[in-house]
């Protein structure tokens, strides 16, 4: 409900300062937890998702403010991608998922909610963790409050280049 009767400002990411995957992990580290980033270092920040497809949905975020792929530089790019590959490691060592969703939508016609800073999504599933309430009634159950995933995830990313204060 918190996302549906909130204000949309469709223009958010093409004014200067008002990006979210800029400002949020460029912000004190005190602001954090309350901002759901887990870790930032020079290439990258890992967030979790404030409007989650499941427990523990979590962003991957390059540091450099781009649309698109191919705007990072080699560097960049190399460190995006290690940086996928170990969340998605911690990922599996922490909840135990059956699998893991990886998904980039680049552009806005891809389904990119914020499509003028690239982000990759690493969602865990679980057999059977789809139910009739997205097909019945337009709704998605979440077993699991922001806050307390946030804490749960803390511990797989303490030691993180770049892991935020502990909560």
């Amino acid at each position: 409900m918190e996302y549906i009767l909130s204000p949309k400002d469709k223009d958010a990411g093409a004014r200067p300062g008002a990006c979210i995957f800029c400002n949020f992990p460029g912000a004190s580290p005190s602001t954090f937890r309350e901002n759901l980033v887990l870790a930032v270092n020079e290439h990258v920040a890992v967030m979790l998702n404030r409007y989650p497809f499941a427990a523990g949905h979590l962003l991957v975020i390059p540091r450099k403010h781009t649309a698109h792929m191919e705007d990072l530089s080699v560097d960049e790019n190399d460190a995006l991608f290690r940086a996928v590959r170990d969340v998605g490691s911690r990922m599996r060592s922490l909840m135990k998922p059956h699998g893991l969703n990886y998904g980039i939508n680049e552009g806005v016609a891809a389904g990119a909610g914020i499509a003028e800073h690239l982000h990759l999504h690493i969602v865990p599933r679980w057999s059977g963790d789809t139910n009739f309430m997205p097909v019945i009634a337009d709704v998605r159950v979440m077993p699991e409050y922001l806050d307390d995933a946030y804490r749960r995830l803390y511990p797989a990313f303490a030691d993180f280049p770049g892991a935020a204060p502990a909560p």
